[in-house]
């Protein structure tokens, strides 16, 4: 599923606003099957975006790295 999302967890080159965007927008089309949403549906896809965006932020904020782990 969404082969096309690029890992964005980097420790050398943090992701950018785009970038997290961008996979949170191929996420929900891949979940809603919609590449373009009807204007009646179109705020709950945008919403879903910017909450799968928000989410993939927080995760990426709060993974330690695996050579930063303790032993």
């Amino acid at each position: 599923m969404c082969r096309s999302i690029k890992q964005l967890r980097n420790a050398e080159i943090p992701a950018t606003e785009e970038e997290i965007r961008a996979a949170a927008l191929q996420f929900v089309r891949k979940v809603s099957g919609y590449r373009k949403p009807s204007k009646v549906n179109e705020e709950a896809f945008e919403r879903a975006v910017e909450e799968v965006a928000e989410a993939t932020q927080k995760l990426i904020d709060s993974v330690t790295a695996p050579h930063n782990m303790p032993n």
